[in-house]
């Protein structure tokens, strides 16, 4: 099994996780949906993470996404869960590329800035909108797979299916991703973009596609969290939606394209137990995990299976 790509290897544990999924209660079903949304969007801030960039804008594209979703049920009247992940991810792919054109110039603070400044414009824009539901938002209609509407029983399991086929086959794209040449190209741009300028590759250019790439993947996850929740509202903008997934990178890791949704998975646990038991002190409870992570881990949640399966072999 050690033979087979992460890719696949990581489907084999999804098909698992789906066969066990009945019987699971619905709050962890919700859990893991939600996981899988926020996996997305930390599978895009792993690819910037690579190049040595930290985004603290990807709310923009979350946030679009889930709109996009919102705004299609409800004044289209389309519910099929497919059709609109097509559509949240190409609405966040078509504003990555308008606001990359802007963005892949800059490195640095400079970039997590400015990405964080496009983000709240559209929290301010939609804060403003009454027709959007201003601060209060609006409900996103229950949606449905290809023509049928899933029983209420069976509602989380089917929209969990959805986002685990979505998962899989967006990994394993990352991960052929990563064995191309653009892969080392990434960290080349991390380590010397100079250099790389010089040997006739273009780090603008790189760093704009994958911009577009992480804006598709977290409009989709937008869409996922949209329809799981039944809800949107402005605060998906809002700058600590970026810092949560900024969190959920940095306690995950970016040694595989599996860490996005370790890290989301294990950051959902810690908010939910946190948030249950201490809910006047949790973000303290998040920030000391993520400084044990830091210090303990400083590669994050991913090495303590990379370390393992370096001593198996």
């Amino acid at each position: 099994m050690n033979s087979l790509p992460i890719g696949y290897r990581f489907g084999l544990v999804l098909l698992v996780l789906l066969a066990v999924a009945p019987w699971l209660p619905p709050w962890l079903l919700f859990m893991l949906t939600i996981a899988s949304a926020n996996g997305l969007v930390v599978l895009g801030c792993l690819l910037f993470y690579r190049a040595g960039l930290v985004s603290f804008g990807q709310a923009l594209y979350f946030c679009t996404g889930a709109y996009t979703t919102g705004l299609v049920t409800n004044m289209l009247g389309v519910t099929d869960v497919l059709l609109l992940l097509g559509l949240s991810g190409l609405a966040g792919g078509v504003l990555a590329f308008l606001v990359g054109f802007l963005l892949a110039r800059y490195r640095g603070i400079f970039f997590g800035l400015l990405s964080m400044a496009f983000s709240m414009i559209l929290y301010g824009v939609l804060t403003k909108t009454e027709s959007l539901g201003s601060t209060d938002g609006f409900n996103v209609p229950a949606f449905t797979l290809l023509g049928f509407e899933p029983d209420q029983p069976q509602v989380r399991f089917t929209l969990l299916a959805v986002a685990v086929v979505v998962i899989w086959l967006v990994s394993l794209v990352t991960d052929r991703f990563l064995r191309s040449p653009y892969g080392p190209l990434l960290v080349a741009i991390h380590d010397n973009e100079i250099r790389t300028e010089y040997m006739g590759a273009s780090a603008k250019n790189t760093v704009h596609l994958v911009y577009v790439a992480a804006g598709i993947m977290a409009g989709m996850g937008g869409c996922i969290g949209a329809t799981a929740v039944g809800h949107i509202d402005p605060t998906m903008a809002y700058w600590t939606t970026s810092g949560e997934f900024v969190f959920i990178t940095i306690m995950a890791g970016v040694g595989s394209v599996v860490a996005p949704f370790l890290g989301a998975l294990v950051f959902g646990i810690i908010y939910t137990i946190a948030f249950s038991e201490s809910p006047n002190t949790w973000q303290m409870v998040l920030g000391a995990s993520l400084i044990a992570v830091i210090l303990l881990l400083p590669n994050g949640l991913w090495s303590l299976l990379a370390k393992r399966k370096g001593a198996q072999a």
